[in-house]
């Protein structure tokens, strides 16, 4: 492989998470204008963009609420300051994010919280909320309310939430984090009640078992509601980044971590993997290099080994890069892109996410240098899914050049939405240089897929020759066949 495409991936998903609950990303604070929660979601966007970021992960529903119009729950109080009080003036915050990404050709995966209800049981919740309904779905654990994962009726309802977000919204992923159960507080989760009516035959010392296949049931409804609806739309899982420790399952990780997704928050997500439920898992190793209990190497060398045909994405913890951090290792220039290194030479693990965007605003110890001079100097395509889509799209018809302008044009085609024309790539190359489609430095541009023409801009008087080639990118990433080369002068 040519220096630059190692270090540099044709093909790598870069993410970051905007967080809405609290206000912790967008936006700042609630009850700001609408014309002023516009101009933050741009200038977020602008921002990872020129980062390098391909992809963004928005938190759309962090508590039983809602940052679009919905029938099923309120709008959030983190976007107005009321719950349930909509924008004004009036917008779509969702349909604005999705709408701006692919404009930016990033695509729009919505991130929801799938049982908690409120993080602090004293907040009240707006009028006609679905808690007020059914109180005997919610439990309170800690100072949070959260909906029982034991009844039926609260999984079912997270699965029409989540089936309204795809059937209304052109977004490509619908995403959940690592909040399954809650952690644990040093108390009994109140369940008792739900596990006596719908134990399925479980006994009481296997409780926790019937946990997980509580969530195990809920996960595959919604990849089966997804896909029933919109089968381009992805699933993915960024689970806590230990699934077990190997002290207590031979297939778990040479780790000691206190919290694991399989023990304490009944998370079994190896088990989704392997039956084909979710696409992608994005475990947040938010842990340095060399750590002694639970080293970032280590754990991202163990969720390659369990990625199970599927998508491995590694989420970083770029908040814990501080100056004054106490650990050394987060205080060093060298952390982050040291993690970005490791997960790059291993070769099932296919991208990164950033934990969180607001981060990225302040001193990172140069990390934001490293990514536009170095690690994302090039852009990179969304790796894709071949057991969502492995046909490649029809490939433009023959580019034609008019001076320094170059068209071309789309073939018709009435097959699945999956294989129209999504994006497209313009590679150059100068003239006598040997061209490498799998090398990034030969992309020129990435374009939307309303865009079928492109003029390159002068470099100097002595004019030099390009070739220029065109592909074709599909919604699930697929490329077509490379056009073969005009000739321009620039």
């Amino acid at each position: 492989m040519p220096a630059g495409a190692q270090t540099n991936p044709k093909q790598e998903f870069r993410a970051v998470w905007v967080a809405t609950v609290a206000n912790i990303d967008w936006p700042s604070k609630a009850g700001l204008s609408s014309d002023i929660q516009k101009q933050e979601i741009i200038n977020i966007l602008d921002r990872n963009l020129q980062l390098g970021m391909n992809a963004v992960i928005l938190q759309v529903r962090p508590s039983s609420d809602a940052f679009y119009p919905s029938s099923l729950e309120p709008w959030s109080r983190y976007l107005t300051g009321i719950p349930g009080k909509m924008p004004d003036p009036w917008y779509d915050p969702l349909q604005f994010w999705v709408d701006e990404c692919h404009k930016r050709n990033m695509e729009l995966h919505a991130w929801l919280n799938p049982f908690r209800v409120a993080l602090n049981h004293k907040q009240p919740l707006a009028g006609g909320h679905i808690a007020f309904k059914n109180p005997d779905w919610v439990l309170k654990y800690g100072n949070s309310l959260f909906f029982d994962p034991g009844l039926p009726q609260t999984r079912e309802f997270v699965v029409q939430v989540v089936k309204d977000i795809v059937v209304r919204y052109d977004i490509d992923a619908i995403h959940f984090d690592d909040y399954f159960y809650p952690y644990p507080l040093g108390e009994e989760f109140p369940d008792t009640t739900s596990f006596s009516f719908y134990n399925r035959g479980f006994a009481m010392e296997s409780k926790n078992d019937w946990r997980r296949e509580n969530v195990d049931i809920i996960i595959k409804m919604i990849n089966d509601t997804i896909k029933s609806v919109k089968p381009w739309v992805k699933f993915g899982i960024s689970p806590f980044g230990v699934w077990r420790n190997k002290t207590d399952d031979p297939e778990g990780s040479e780790t000691r971590a206190g919290t694991t997704n399989y023990d304490h928050l009944y998370a079994d997500i190896i088990k989704w993997q392997k039956n084909g439920w979710i696409d992608y898992s994005m475990p947040q190793l938010y842990w340095q290099t060399g750590h002694p209990q639970v080293d970032f190497k280590t754990l991202a060398d163990w969720w390659e080994q369990h990625g199970y045909g599927r998508s491995v994405y590694i989420g970083h913890a770029i908040y814990k890069s501080e100056p004054g951090s106490p650990v050394p290792e987060w205080r060093s220039p060298e952390e982050l892109p040291r993690q970005i290194r490791i997960t790059r030479q291993i070769n099932g693990i296919s991208g990164s996410a950033y934990y969180s965007s607001k981060h990225f605003n302040r001193n990172l110890a140069g990390f934001q240098d490293s990514l536009l001079n170095n690690y994302y100097r090039y852009p990179a395509l969304i790796p894709p899914m071949p057991w969502l889509d492995d046909q490649a799209p029809p490939a433009v018809k023959k580019a034609v050049k008019r001076g320094r302008k170059v068209k071309w044009q789309t073939t018709e085609t009435n097959t699945d939405v999956t294989d129209r024309p999504w994006q497209f790539v313009i590679y150059l190359n100068e003239t006598g240089t040997p061209f490498n489609p799998a090398d990034p430095r030969f992309i020129y541009k990435i374009l939307n897929r309303e865009v079928t023409q492109y003029k390159f801009s002068k470099i100097n008087r002595k004019k030099k020759r390009y070739e220029v080639r065109v592909s074709v990118v599909d919604r699930l990433k697929n490329e077509s066949r490379i056009s073969e080369p005009v000739i321009i002068k620039r």
